[in-house]
């Protein structure tokens, strides 16, 4: 009686601890770094200059790239939308629409770190959200939104958001 349940014991222990552990897909730098060129890239065909930021699903920044002449405040917009786009796992231009329209949203716009401006989309891979593409400076919050699912599309892992 005493060795199976000795033998139990060791076949538990036995067991590699990650194996309890989810395995959960993250932004890499390479991935972010193509992503903020090919926004970069998007709204430059638009003659549009832009500051796209990303950040992985904890929220911390892995890239930000700023074309020439953008102003100083669309670096940090652009983090934030990315923050945003993560943190309510939605596209901030659906978040900002909401707002307007729903009384109880708009509360959303007195949060810190939130910003209720399009341009901000989550990154999904096979369902999960790994990270968010933040995008400031290309002269209104439909054109940000546009830069943002234009980079995304140009990336195979990633799934292809909506476009508004």
């Amino acid at each position: 009686m005493v060795k199976p349940i000795l033998a139990l014991c060791a076949a538990l222990l036995a067991q590699p601890a990650s194996a309890a552990l989810p395995q959960l897909t993250d932004l890499s730098l390479e991935a972010a770094n193509r992503l903020a060129g090919a926004a970069v890239a998007a709204c430059a065909a638009q003659g549009r200059a832009i500051v796209v930021s990303l950040v992985d699903r904890g929220g911390n920044l892995v890239a930000v790239q700023r074309a020439d002449g953008v102003g100083p405040h669309n670096t940090e917009a652009s983090r934030r939308k990315a923050y945003t786009a993560l943190s309510t796992r939605s596209a901030t231009l659906d978040l900002a629409r909401n707002a307007a329209a729903e009384p109880d949203a708009r509360n959303l716009a007195y949060l810190p770190e939130l910003l209720l401006l399009g341009g901000g989309v989550p990154l999904r891979v096979q369902g999960q959200v790994v990270g968010a593409i933040g995008v400031a400076g290309g002269g209104g919050a439909r054109n940000d939104h546009a830069c943002a699912t234009a980079a995304i599309s140009t990336n195979a892992v990633f799934e292809r958001p909506s476009i508004n």
